[in-house]
Order: structure tokens, then C-alpha cells, then sequence
């Protein structure tokens, strides 16, 4: 036997009042008074029989039933809300998620995202960023751009961007580094990737230093950590321009070394779409 459907006016003022957990910000969004909102909700808790939030002296709070729907209709909601964003303007858009490096993001694509939004208007482009470990099939992404070798099992890799290391660190750090070797007296910054000091110290002719140092996950807060004069951090000289031209960051030395590139990456499985084909097509031209 079918049950009758639930209210779709009651399911999203529950949504909005879990979201905000309080009824007056959540009448406001829906542009409804609170009494009839939370006359919505109370009509929507009688008809699951259950309590959906604990109605407290100062505001409201979910109950466990209440936590358990809430993330369920919030998805709901989003995905009926970039459904209809597609039509936007009255034609389709092409809704392509991508997950990018949160380096390449800030250092390379944010200032070219203008340029690839006027060449195709017609696709809506969404940014998620990530420390470069990522899992395409679970966070339910198109594309990734990712740095490394390129081998990333069970997926199709296009190399975008070559993208040569070297040390840099705060002016003032940078004035006690006459020759490679001065690194031994100074922390330098690491990342989860061990082996990319050792490799630049070696093609410097400095591989008698340790390096020694905090571990961080992302270049982003390397960099900052450089800046701020924390250490030395090996890091994509080509990420970093705008530091190194407003003289946050300085390159001590002209050693550089190549430890992998930047690569857009989808699942093998998953056969490439228009919007896919077109992104990829505009990041080589731009890489080259």
C-alpha cells in the first residue's frame, strides 16, 4: 500500500530550520512567519510520528531521528537546485565537477578561470580542492588535477603543466643562504612526499644534509610557513610567482628539479563527456 506523500513545503522547512538550528532564520529564508513554519514542522513531525527537533528554552535543537533525515533532504535539496541552475538563462548548462590540487587552484587556474568561462559559457564549472590525495569514484567527481608521475592506477592521465622545484623562504632567511650546503643550518619545511628534499639536495651537491623539519600537506601552507619565516620549503617555482614578485618569497638558488608535473585525471570506466573533452582540450593549450 502506498502511503501518502509527505509535504514538500513541510521537508523544506525542516531542512532549513536543521541548517540554521533556528526557526526565525529559517522563516526568514522562506520568507514565511515563524508560526506557520514551525506549524510545518509539527504537522510534518505527526505524520512521521516522530520528534524531529527537542524545542528548548533558547532556540532548537535536532533530535537523533531529526539528525538522521536532515543530511538526506539537504542532498535532496542541493541536487534539485543544481538541476534547475542548469537551465539558467533558458539554455542548458553542462555541470562538470572537478577536483584540483589546492596549489594549482590558487597558483595557476584561478587566474585563468575568467578566460575559460567567456570560451564556454555553456559549461558551469565546479571547484573542489583538495591536498592532492583524492578519491574520484567516492567524492563523485568528473575530474581531478593532480601532482605526480602519472601512474594513478585504473585512470586516464593527461599531463597539464611541467612544474620544476627549488627552495624558497622569507627575504630575510634568504640573505644567510650563500651556497646549498648553508641549508644544514637552517629547518627545512617538508611534505608528506619524503624524498623531495633529498633528491634537491643530491642534484645540488648537498646530499650530506638531513633535512630536518615540520611535515606539511600542502604546498599552500608550506609556502605561507616559508613566508612567515618558519624554514626553507621545496616548492613549484611556477605556483608562486605572485609571492615571489610582491617579495614574500625569494629563490636563493637557481637549482632546480623536476619531481613530477601536474596531470588531469578521470576513471578508465567512465567514458569522457563533452564538458570533460573541452576542459581538457583548454588546459593543454594553456599548460603548453
Amino acid at each position: 500500500m502506498l502511503r501518502p506523500a509527505l509535504p514538500l513545503n513541510a521537508l523544506r522547512a525542516f531542512e532549513a530550520a536543521a541548517r540554521h538550528q533556528n526557526f526565525t532564520r529559517a522563516a526568514l529564508e522562506l520568507c514565511v512567519s515563524q508560526a506557520a513554519l514551525s506549524h510545518q514542522i509539527r504537522g510534518l513531525e505527526d505524520r512521521l510520528g516522530v520528534r524531529l527537533f527537542h524545542r528548548l528554552p533558547r532556540g532548537v535543537a535536532l533530535t537523533d531521528e531529526g539528525a538522521a533525515l536532515y543530511p538526506v533532504l539537504h542532498e535532496s535539496f542541493d541536487r534539485i537546485a543544481a538541476s534547475v541552475a542548469r537551465y539558467t538563462g533558458g539554455g542548458v548548462r553542462e555541470v562538470l565537477t572537478v577536483g584540483v590540487v589546492g596549489t594549482f587552484a590558487t597558483g595557476w587556474l584561478l587566474p585563468r578561470l575568467p578566460a575559460f568561462e567567456a570560451a564556454h559559457p555553456d559549461i558551469e564549472l565546479r571547484m573542489q580542492t583538495h591536498n592532492n590525495r583524492i578519491d574520484l569514484a567516492g567524492e563523485g567527481l568528473d575530474l581531478a588535477i593532480r601532482f605526480g608521475e602519472g601512474d594513478w592506477q585504473g585512470q586516464v592521465c593527461t599531463p597539464v603543466l611541467d612544474a620544476p622545484f627549488t627552495p624558497l623562504c622569507a627575504p630575510a632567511l634568504a640573505r644567510r643562504l650563500r651556497a646549498p650546503r648553508d641549508l644544514g643550518a637552517v629547518p627545512l619545511l617538508r611534505s608528506y612526499r619524503s624524498d623531495e628534499w633529498p633528491r634537491w639536495l643530491q642534484a645540488a651537491g648537498s646530499d650530506d644534509i638531513e633535512a630536518r623539519g615540520p611535515v606539511f600537506d600542502s604546498s599552500l601552507t608550506l609556502a605561507a610557513a616559508a613566508a612567515g619565516g618558519s624554514g626553507v620549503a621545496l616548492l613549484p617555482l611556477c605556483m608562486f610567482e605572485q609571492e615571489l614578485a610582491e617579495g614574500r618569497l625569494l629563490q636563493p638558488f637557481a637549482v632546480t628539479l623536476d619531481l613530477g608535473r601536474y596531470w588531469l585525471t578521470r576513471l578508465r570506466s567512465r567514458a569522457e563527456g563533452e564538458p570533460a573533452r573541452r576542459f581538457r582540450a583548454w588546459l593543454q593549450a594553456q599548460g603548453g
